[in-house]
């Protein structure tokens, strides 16, 4: 690997900034453009890396004008969902290695087509990944390890719920927010999505979705601002899937994982319960009423969080943990810890909330991920606003 890789950032907004900032903390790492085809949010991302101490980076309205350009080896998709697939294909073809913001896509089908040309571009050791940043959390790691050792028995149930609020001023902010075409739905797939994808790292496949959506709380958008569903995996497991960005004044993220021999809770990305069965445990019909909390002791054995926001309006520290992962994926020649198979699984899973919600009834999640309901998925929106 050369020993600087050099970095365009395409999408120069409130992410762009985001993915700026953590890619600043890698010395590896050299920001030599921007791309957006608003020249004064570009400029204004110049302004704040220049400041940073950083060279100023070249601004280009198009990809192809960056690359031709200037010498890059990685982009960061920071735009609107609905251009990812679009914008990723281009960085693609040109071998670059790419990350993409979350969701993949706002479109399933189209999402899909990106899986082959990640795996072509792969053979020339070319590194795909999409943001799922909670799953560095170390929080989440040590869930997701203690589930892969068996540590919780047979996983039962789980409760996911993300539950945010969201303005009026926030969704008319900017003409995207709030549609199909651009945000690919509303509290589910815009803010949920990342739990989501924990809920299917935990967890594990799905199998059957049932769902309902609604917009109870906002005007002039497409999608919904709350969503629920019930959801049965491969292993049996069953959980309750919550988002919405109508609870004022904005609770927590919520993930309760629950077994035969163990249980955690893991609230606004820390540990807050953590139990597995040992020796120790005292043999009781009723278990231990909610006691032995071993999150303390179980988070000793990670390592402590050794990133502080140097700018308070942007702390990047979860880009920052994925960005070591995916840094290192390119230096060790390796799959990144979140491929777009797993993106496109979880954009499978949202999908399948709005398909169900729009047919007022169960729908397998296979059916979905195979495309059964392509055409039915694009007019979601339309059936979903009419319900309310």
């Amino acid at each position: 690997m050369k020993d600087t890789l050099n970095v365009a950032i395409t999408g120069c907004g409130v992410i762009g900034r985001t993915h700026a900032a953590a890619l600043q903390e890698f010395p590896q790492a050299r920001i030599v453009a921007l791309v957006d085809a608003i020249p004064a949010a570009a400029e204004s991302l110049a302004d704040y890396i220049e400041h940073s101490g950083q060279p100023r980076p070249g601004v280009y309205a198009t990809q192809a004008e960056a690359f031709a350009a200037r010498d890059v080896d990685l982009v960061a998709l920071a735009t609107p969902s609905g251009l990812h697939i679009q914008q990723a294909l281009e960085v693609l073809a040109a071998r670059k290695h790419v990350v993409i913001e979350k969701p993949l896509d706002v479109d399933l089908s189209r999402a899909q087509e990106i899986e082959s040309a990640v795996e072509a571009a792969s053979r020339d050791g070319v590194v795909a990944s999409v943001i799922s940043q909670h799953r560095f959390d170390q929080a989440s790691m040590a869930v997701s390890e203690a589930v892969a050792k068996g540590r919780f028995g047979t996983l039962t149930s789980a409760i996911a719920s993300v539950a945010w609020w969201r303005s009026q001023g926030y969704y008319d902010s900017g003409d995207w927010r709030g549609t199909w075409a651009m945000d690919g739905g509303g509290a589910l797939m815009n803010q949920g999505v990342h739990t989501v994808d924990l809920l299917l790292w935990f967890m594990g496949r799905p199998v059957e979705i049932n769902a309902r959506t609604a917009r109870l709380a906002h005007d002039r958008i497409e999608v919904e601002d709350t969503a629920v569903a019930t959801i049965t995996f491969e292993n049996g497991g069953l959980a309750v899937l919550h988002a919405t960005t109508a609870a004022y004044p904005g609770l927590t993220v919520r993930v309760q994982l629950m077994g035969s021999e163990g249980s955690a809770v893991v609230d606004n990305d820390l540990l807050a319960y953590f139990h597995a069965a040992d020796a120790s445990d005292e043999a009781s019909s009723m278990g231990l009423a909610g006691g032995g909390n071993q999150a303390a002791q179980e988070l000793a054995s990670y390592p402590a969080e050794d990133y502080e926001a140097k700018d308070p309006t942007v702390n990047p520290a979860g880009h920052v943990r994925q960005y070591r992962d995916i840094l290192g994926a390119i230096e060790e020649g390796r799959a990144p810890g979140v491929t777009v198979t797993d993106a496109v699984n979880a954009l499978a899973a949202v999908r399948a909330v709005y398909v169900s919600a729009t047919l007022n009834q169960p729908v397998l999640f296979e059916d979905v991920l195979g495309g059964k309901y392509n055409d039915l998925v694009a007019q979601t929106g339309t059936a979903s606003s009419e319900r309310v």
